[in-house]
């Protein structure tokens, strides 16, 4: 009887270690820390349709999905069943400012609302990178509205007074990472590698006339800094442009603009750092759920989709070379 007891209860638990969940992607885990102000906070509207708040629904993602003409770009975002794409091998942590620490399997909704009405660059980022690796990936979000280089996200090697920001975005980071079983129950606990910085900000800048001049060298310091911080020197980094408003740009956005494309062709940074341009992206107001926030590209789904495919494209090119 004795014996049988034995044998039943190491079939229990063979079975219970069959059931675990487990991190889909290979080890190491692929870290990519996400950063800016509000557009990377995420403002792009999912299925809101109010006629009055947002323009009957008009740019969201679900009309985009229905009527652009290239909706073969959209189809992974949904199953067979019409519900959204939950990615296994995809995780987002993000602790937002407004609604809490969100944590998970990429999916919509990792943005500063409450609920799941909202996207950011984030989404389609993490499509891309969960398509080129066979490892598990992980996003951490790290971003807060209204924020500036200049004085927010101040970097120490540029004098000063260290911004607020950028220590709490390296405290993020290491809460994030100090407990992965914790945040990710899935994780298989055999370590992680950094991969990756994505840069999106840049509008509070270019309505501070101090911080233009210096936006640049700002930008160059703070990658050096981050590099240092994390010990990894040539940790690749994508700068993702002030495209609000499409190609046309006069004055401090335009400053603005050529300072981040000078930042990331600086010879230092050759081969690992790249400027992502981001104006053909803009749509009209009138096409757009919210017609009066040029700030925040209209909340335009389109272009937050666009503007994540196209920083998670290049990411990809500088983990490629």
């Amino acid at each position: 009887m004795k014996q049988l007891s034995i044998i039943t209860a190491l079939t229990v638990l063979t079975l219970a270690m069959s059931a675990r969940a487990e991190q889909p992607g290979k080890s190491p885990l692929k870290v990519f820390i996400l950063a800016g102000q509000s557009n990377m906070e995420g403002q792009g509207v999912v299925d809101m349709d109010h006629e009055q708040y947002y323009n009957g629904g008009k740019g969201n993602l679900e009309h985009v999905m229905r009527h652009s003409d290239k909706a073969a770009l959209y189809k992974h975002l949904k199953d067979a069943d019409g519900k959204w794409v939950v990615r296994d091998d995809v995780w987002v942590w993000y602790k937002t400012p407004n609604a809490g620490l969100k944590k998970g399997r990429l999916t919509i909704g990792y943005t500063s609302y409450g609920g799941s009405h909202h996207i950011g660059p984030e989404l389609q980022i993490g499509h891309v990178l969960g398509d080129h690796f066979d490892n598990q990936v992980l996003l951490i979000k790290t971003a807060w509205g209204g924020k500036s280089l200049y004085e927010d996200f101040r970097p120490p090697s540029s004098g000063g007074q260290v911004g607020p920001y950028y220590t709490k975005m390296l405290e993020e980071v290491r809460e994030a990472l100090g407990d992965l079983k914790k945040h990710f129950p899935d994780y298989d606990g055999r370590g992680y590698e950094l991969a990756g910085f994505v840069w999106f900000q840049g509008w509070n800048d270019m309505c501070t006339e101090p911080a233009v001049p210096e936006y640049e060298e700002n930008l160059v310091n703070l990658i050096k800094d981050l590099r240092k911080e994390w010990k990894a020197p040539k940790l690749p980094v994508v700068i993702g442009e002030l495209g609000n408003g499409g190609p046309k740009a006069t004055g401090n956005m335009a400053k603005i603009r050529q300072a981040q494309a000078s930042a990331a062709a600086r010879p230092e940074f050759t081969g690992n750092a790249v400027f992502v341009e981001t104006t053909a992206f803009a749509r009209p107001a009138d096409q757009s759920p919210c017609t009066g926030h040029g700030h925040h590209w209209f909340a335009n789904a389109e272009s937050y989709f666009l503007i994540g495919d196209a920083l998670g494209k290049g990411m990809k090119k500088l983990l490629d070379r």
